[in-house]
């Protein structure tokens, strides 16, 4: 999108980057760019408007609730799972402890 003026901050860079300077997200020097190109830009700051006002909806509509403790466990365990498996490491459980094994691989360099 572009309003058809020059601005120092291109239209589609600040509504690219919009969620982030709602969130406070980028640095100074950029929100600072961001909120200049705001002031002077109309369209843009109807756009930011609105994106402002689903943020505000989202986050009292959506903001106070929480995840059961069974779909955290299991996102836990999940988690848990990749983690070990990323790492090559097998955990087995039975009647006569658990057993850890671990693979490993040695990478020697020479100098």
């Amino acid at each position: 999108m572009s309003c058809g003026n020059h601005h120092e901050t291109d239209c589609s860079e600040v509504l690219a980057e919009v969620w982030l300077f709602l969130d406070h997200e980028c640095d100074p020097e950029r929100r600072a760019l961001l909120a200049q190109h705001l002031d002077e830009c109309e369209p843009c700051l109807a756009e930011y408007g609105i994106d402002e006002k689903l943020k505000e909806l989202l986050a009292r509509k959506c903001g106070g609730e929480h995840a059961p403790n069974g779909l955290k466990a299991r996102l836990r365990e999940q988690i848990r799972h990749a983690v070990l498996e990323q790492a090559e490491v097998t955990v087995e459980s039975g009647p006569g402890g658990t057993t850890v094994e671990v693979r490993t691989t040695r990478v020697e360099r020479s100098i």
